[in-house]
C-alpha cells in the first residue's frame, strides 16, 4: 500500500483525478485476493496489480468511464461461468467483485491522502473510511474520512458515535479493504492494518540493496547504524525512516517493536550482531534474523545462553538469514532475505 498511497497524493497534489480499484470480494481461484488495490492513474498508467490479463485490462478501461463520469462502480467477475471465461479468456475460475473509486483533487482529498501516506510511513495505524450507497443502489462513495489515534482527522464525512464504533470493531478483524453495512448504509473500510516495519540494523552493502527491495514489496523500512556516513538519505531514499544511533547498546529505545515488526540483523561485527540480538529476543517481534555463518550463529548463541537466554529463545531466530538459494552477492543475499519476509508475514496474515 505504501507505493500505491505515495502515488495518489503526488498525483492529487499535481491536480489529477485518479481511480482506485479495489477488490472487496473474493472466492475460488483468482488472480489476487480480496483487499488487492490498483490505482489507475489519468495516462491509463497503473500503480499495482489487481492480476494482470482480460480482467485487470478491463478494470483500467471502465476506470477512463469512472474517472470521467465521477460516479464509482461494481464489477462482477464470474470466472467459473463457461461463457465469461471464454470471453474474459481465463482459466482459473473462481468469481471476484472489484470496486472502482474516483479520487477527485479536491483540497479535503489531497489533505487526507497526503496524511495518510504520512502515517504509513511512520508507521502510525489510520484507517480512511467512504461512505457508500445502499446496498440496492449503485455503489457511490459520499464522503471520505481519515481516522486515526481515536478521531477522525481529516476528510467531510460525520458520523455517528455509534456506527464509528462499530466501523472500528469491524475493521479490527480485517487485514484488507472490505465493504460493511451498518445502520442501512454501506461503507468501504480501508483498516488501519500494517503491512509490517522491517528493522534493518547496520547500513552496509547488503542493508542498501534489503532496503530496495523490502518498499517495494510494501514492508515499511527502517534503516538505523552507529556511522551517520552510511545510515543517511542519500544512501536509503526509499526508506520510511533512517535513524542514526549513539551505538547500539540501547539501540531499541530509538523505535517500537511490536508483533508486526521483522527485525533484519546485518552490523558490521559479530558483537554489535550479538548485542543487537539480546536486545530483539526481550521484544514481542514477529521476525527476527540475523546474518552470517552457522559456526558464528553457533558462537553467539552459546554466548547468550551463558546470558540466561533459554533455548526457546533461541528457535525465535533465523539464522542464517534468508531461504537457502545459495546467495553470495549483497544483491543476492537480500532476495533471499526479503523472499523469507515475505513467507513470514503470509504466515502472520493467514495465522
Amino acid at each position: 500500500m505504501h507505493k500505491i498511497a505515495r502515488h495518489m497524493a503526488k498525483e492529487l497534489e499535481k491536480g489529477q483525478d485518479v481511480v482506485l480499484a479495489t477488490i472487496v470480494s473474493q472466492s475460488g481461484s483468482t488472480p489476487r485476493t480480496s483487499g488487492t488495490r490498483m490505482l489507475v492513474l489519468p495516462d491509463n498508467d497503473i500503480v499495482g496489480t489487481i492480476g494482470g490479463g482480460i480482467v485487470e485490462a478491463r478494470v483500467i478501461q471502465a476506470a477512463a468511464d469512472t474517472r470521467q463520469s465521477g460516479e464509482p462502480l461494481l464489477l462482477a467477475f464470474d470466472l467459473n461461468r463457461k461463457g465469461q471465461q471464454d470471453d474474459l479468456d481465463v482459466i482459473c475460475g473462481g468469481r471476484l467483485t472489484v470496486i472502482l473509486e474516483p479520487i477527485i483533487s479536491t483540497p479535503v482529498n489531497i489533505n487526507l491522502y497526503r496524511d495518510r501516506y504520512l502515517y504509513l510511513r511512520q508507521g502510525v495505524p489510520s484507517m480512511v473510511i467512504s461512505s457508500v450507497a445502499g446496498k440496492k443502489q449503485a455503489a457511490v462513495p459520499l464522503e471520505r474520512c481519515l481516522f486515526t489515534r481515536g478521531s477522525i482527522t481529516q476528510g467531510s464525512l460525520a458520523l455517528p458515535e455509534p456506527v464509528l464504533e462499530t466501523l472500528t470493531r469491524l475493521a479490527a478483524k480485517q487485514r484488507a479493504p472490505f465493504l460493511a453495512d451498518v445502520e442501512n448504509r454501506q461503507f468501504l473500510i480501508d483498516p488501519p492494518f500494517a503491512c509490517g516495519t522491517v528493522f534493518i540494523f547496520g547500513a552496509g552493502h547488503v542493508s542498501l540493496q534489503l532496503a530496495k527491495l523490502t518498499g517495494m514489496v510494501n514492508f515499511r523500512t527502517v534503516v538505523l547504524d552507529d556511522r551517520e556516513a552510511f545510515a543517511n538519505r542519500k544512501r536509503f531514499p526509499d526508506a520510511d525512516e533512517v535513524i542514526v544511533l549513539e551505538n547500539f547498546e540501547n539501540t531499541l529505545e530509538a523505535v517500537v517493536i511490536d508483533s508486526d515488526a521483522y527485525i533484519v540483523i546485518v552490523t558490521r561485527g559479530h558483537s554489535h550482531d550479538k548485542t543487537v540480538l539480546a536486545q530483539a529476543l526481550a521484544t514481542k517481534a514477529g521476525y527476527i534474523g540475523m546474518i552470517g555463518s552457522r559456526t558464528k550463529r553457533n558462537t553467539i548463541y552459546n554466548a547468550l545462553k551463558q546470558d540466561g537466554f533459554t533455548q526457546r529463545d533461541i528457535e525465535r531466530v533465523h539464522s542464517p538469514i534468508g531461504l537457502g538459494i545459495n546467495a553470495e552477492t549483497p544483491e543476492e543475499i537480500a532476495v533471499s532475505i526479503v523472499a523469507e519476509l515475505i513467507h513470514a508475514r503470509a504466515v502472520a496474515t493467514k495465522g
